[in-house]
């Protein structure tokens, strides 16, 4: 507290006779940077922290009426090792640019829910087929980096699978696939496709 306080006298005060530009624009920048890691610590962090979680993201009723009760149902909730993986497990990456980005795309799906758009669950299945493939191409894109989080190749003990998820692990890792290729549908209903004149 100290240091703010001495900051802003200095700011408060006339530039004395041996003050310079760069000095003054050294102490504005400073000043900046405080008041920027200020909001960042005490507004940002904790709003972007409580948007991320669970339970924000079924307080929508077109996800818990749909999305969430699948997912109640898939190994993401419950599975004989205790893990569970919550929605943001999946769908918001770890590293802070990628999930800012993230945040960036799901806030369409907030808006769209003010909306109307998607807020009862026969106009969200009537949107599902698009909104489910923008997650699949961002998954694709990011080369599953969400469910990288969790499994790994290095860490799967393929030997231990039955022999169909044994054969497709190893071709999938021989041929550089990524998670999301195999893997839609896995915790929420693969939704169907329009037909071709809805389109």
């Amino acid at each position: 507290m100290r240091f703010v306080r001495k900051l802003l006298h200095t700011l408060r005060s006339s530039p004395g006779p041996g003050a310079t530009v760069g000095g003054l624009v050294g102490v504005g920048v400073v000043a900046a940077a405080v008041v920027a890691l200020a909001a960042y610590a005490l507004v940002f962090h904790p709003l972007l922290e409580r948007t991320n979680t669970t339970e924000f993201c079924v307080s929508c009723h077109s996800m818990e009426a749909t999305v969430y009760r699948e997912y109640q149902t898939s190994a993401h909730y419950a599975n004989v090792s205790g893990v569970r993986a919550g929605c943001p497990d999946c769908h918001v990456p770890k590293p802070l640019v990628p999930k800012l980005i993230a945040k960036v795309r799901a806030a369409k799906d907030v808006w769209h829910e003010i909306l109307g758009t998607i807020d009862t669950p026969e106009k969200f299945e009537a949107h599902r087929w698009r909104m489910a493939n923008a997650v699949w191409s961002m998954m694709e894109r990011t080369d599953s980096m969400t469910c990288r989080s969790c499994h790994s190749w290095e860490a799967m003990d393929v030997d231990e699978q039955d022999r169909s998820a044994r054969s497709k692990h190893r071709a999938a890792q021989e041929e550089g696939r990524t998670c999301i290729e195999c893997h839609k549908g896995l915790v929420h209903k693969r939704p169907k496709a329009p037909d071709a004149a809805d389109l």
